[in-house]
């Protein structure tokens, strides 16, 4: 944390000109990787630091309280990275990660929510697709990608080489423009076998008790401590923005109205926090004990990603109304506002999920499971 926090005005000095890019810069980029903060998800044994939930929440949360852009590009790489490590096979981890301590390691970017096309063959698969917003793409040496086998019915995860797909420049955005979330192109492309692994699965080849969460949850992690730290940077902003603004004629911040609505925001942003913490100290101790998550569990932690990400939009909203035309102008609150904007409209934290949440906390799907972001039938 305390590297983080030397790498801070890196990031923050470099957001404007990433933002023109579309990408993160060379020096943000080497700061990044130089703290060596892609390690808290990468499995000890070779060579990681594979931080807990709460820990990887609050390392996100710092880089992106600092810049929203970077925050994203760095909880995507840092997951897939990790988790790419944890289910492949020692062949693969091998030859991906041989001296993680020495700086020698794949960064690998890509997405698994929609799939492309695989066709089993000798020795692998070829896969066919064209799938989007590859986040952090521009610093990763190697990508991840999801394909349905329709001969076996399984959704599996791909890795190759980044400059075997054909990369598609269109990230033309309002919000994280400087994450360079952009598409990719493969035709039939050839993967070897030691490169692919279930979706689904829960079952790490590499790592402890973390990587038991599988895909979905882990994306849980990254969402949750991105949102946290883009509300307390919004906060932060507006109580200096008041500090300034107050005794001035007519301030609007010396009203009790906004003494009201800047303590509701606090308390719906430390809200959040709190039943993060909750959930996921609830979720640790469950791994602990070598175990995987109940249906219950998986339930609570999709619902409290999405009642983070949302809560801290209403904190965005109300930044926004008070901080009047000072957020309408280029800086650091209408960046981190149109990047909080961008972010709400993940998935992850999508209306679909959230109905099936309620569905199951009401008691209307008992015999429902978790695959992914999908409730089913157990089979």
């Amino acid at each position: 944390m305390e590297r983080l926090d030397g790498i801070a005005p890196v990031l923050e000095a470099n957001a404007d000109e990433n933002e023109e890019l579309g990408r993160l810069n060379d020096e943000t980029a080497k700061a990044l990787r130089d703290s060596d903060a892609f390690l808290v998800g990468i499995p000890r044994d070779l060579g990681g630091y594979e931080f807990s939930p709460r820990q990887v929440i609050e390392t996100i949360a710092k880089i992106s309280y600092a810049d929203a852009s970077a925050g994203w590009s760095f909880m995507a790489l840092q997951m897939v990275t990790g988790t790419t490590a944890a289910y492949l096979g020692r062949e693969a981890a091998d030859e991906l990660f041989p001296d993680v301590r020495g700086g020698r390691y794949a960064l690998i970017a890509g997405q698994g929510t929609k799939l492309g096309t695989a066709v089993k063959v000798d020795g692998g698969y070829r896969i066919t697709g064209h799938w989007h917003f590859a986040s952090g793409i521009s610093m990763a040496s190697h990508i991840h990608t999801a394909a349905l086998c329709e001969e076996t019915g399984e959704a599996l995860i791909f890795t190759f080489p980044v400059e075997r797909a054909r990369l598609v420049d269109n990230w033309d955005v309002m919000g994280l423009r400087a994450t360079c979330s952009i598409d990719y192109v493969c035709e039939d492309l050839f993967v070897p076998d030691a490169y692919v692994y279930q979706i689904a699965t829960m079952e790490p080849r590499n790592g402890g008790a973390i990587y038991r969460l599988g895909l979905a949850n882990m994306s849980g992690i990254c969402h949750t401590g991105w949102a946290l730290g883009v509300g307390r940077r919004m906060l932060d902003e507006m109580r200096a923005l008041a500090a300034k603004k107050t005794g001035l004629p007519n301030a609007s911040v010396d009203t009790d109205h906004f003494y009201a609505a800047y303590a509701e925001a606090e308390a719906k942003l430390r809200a959040a926090h709190a039943f993060a913490m909750q959930v996921w100290a609830d979720n640790e101790a469950t791994l602990d004990r070598g175990e995987h998550l109940t249906t219950e569990q998986e339930t609570l932690t999709r619902l409290m990603l999405n009642h983070t990400t949302w809560s801290v939009q209403a904190v965005g909203q109300t930044v926004y109304k008070w901080a009047a035309t000072a957020a309408l102008r280029r800086g650091v609150l209408q960046r981190f506002f149109r990047d909080l904007h961008a972010g709400t409209q993940h998935v992850t934290s999508g209306p679909v999920v959230l109905q099936r949440c309620g569905k199951w906390l009401a008691g209307l799907a008992p015999d429902a499971e978790w695959v992914f972001l999908d409730l089913r039938e157990k089979r």
